[in-house]
């Protein structure tokens, strides 16, 4: 039996297969290919969704393929059933499965007893998915070629963040993050990012500094300051990124008509304040609405069904 390719970490896409993603979903997003006729998508969900959730359902339908939504009170990975029992058994239904967990390293163990290709819908580490969402926003606003393009990302290192600067720099973008001491990316992610940007003529930056990284950036990106699983270090959190908000003083630093991004939920008045969610420079819904096409790509990518695409 052929292994299947999977989408676990943003990392295992190379910048050509990015780009070619970015294509696909335009591709799509202009014209509607139902490509997957007779396809089933599984949707094994551990963490609540909106965005994830709709997406994936909206991206099947126009694929011509069908969706279904497990609840994880009636899965119980891990705990009512091995996960390595609920790839195997849900291998035999469906031909490829999202999954919105926790850890890392559950969509790891999950990936290598399935059968058919496994998405990561999000992950405490990634969320890959978001990221091309992202960059298929910013080529919609900045144009196809994004290199030498700039994007600064303030907030937490975390799951969005980490991908977003992999596939960024990937592009050849000039990516910069601002995290507080002790919310930094972690090493390995910042070690991808320069190396992909040497490697595409891009750069990569990471400070502590907010004002050092949207000095002059053209799209600047933030995320919640606590995340599904953080609840208990809101309160600190909250003094800890205090000096991270951006606002309409830190937007002031980057360049003229900057794009402004975030992958919601947002909790206005945290990490950003209304005025610069609401600013007319803001793509936010954008980002959200591109969902759909990115994970259409991928789903159709990972089934071997791209070719059959009409660009």
């Amino acid at each position: 039996m052929q292994t299947p390719r999977h989408l676990l970490s943003s990392a295992q896409l190379s910048a050509e297969e990015i780009a070619y993603l970015l294509d696909l979903a335009a591709a799509l997003k202009r014209r509607p290919q139902k490509v997957l006729a007779g396809k089933h998508l599984a949707l094994l969900f551990e963490k609540a969704s909106l965005r994830t959730r709709v997406s994936f359902e909206i991206a099947m339908d126009h694929l011509g393929a069908y969706t279904m939504y497990l609840d994880p009170r009636e899965v119980g990975l891990g705990e009512r059933e091995a996960i390595r029992d609920v790839a195997r058994v849900i291998a035999r239904y469906v031909d490829i499965v999202a999954v919105r967990t926790y850890g890392q390293s559950i969509i790891e163990e999950y990936a290598r007893f399935s059968s058919i290709p496994v998405i990561n819908a999000l992950t405490d580490e990634e969320h890959p998915c978001q990221a091309l969402a992202d960059l298929l926003t910013l080529r919609e606003h900045m144009g196809a070629d994004l290199r030498g393009r700039s994007l600064a990302f303030v907030g937490d290192g975390n799951n969005v963040s980490t991908s977003l600067v992999i596939t960024a720099a990937s592009l050849g973008m000039d990516v910069r993050i601002a995290s507080p001491p002790g919310y930094q990316l972690p090493e390995w992610a910042m070690t991808e990012a320069a190396s992909r940007a040497s490697a595409s003529g891009g750069s990569f930056a990471a400070t502590t500094d907010p004002v050092a990284a949207v000095r002059g950036a053209e799209a600047v990106y933030t995320d919640v300051w606590t995340s599904m699983g953080q609840e208990r270090e809101a309160e600190r959190r909250k003094i800890d990124f205090a000096a991270y908000q951006l606002n309409s003083t830190l937007v002031a630093h980057a360049a003229p008509g900057a794009f402004i991004m975030h992958d919601l939920p947002a909790h206005r008045g945290e990490e950003i304040t209304d005025d610069v969610f609401e600013s007319p420079n803001a793509i936010i819904f954008d980002q959200a609405e591109n969902r759909t096409w990115a994970q259409a790509a991928v789903v159709a990518f990972l089934l071997g069904a791209d070719n059959d695409i009409q660009r």
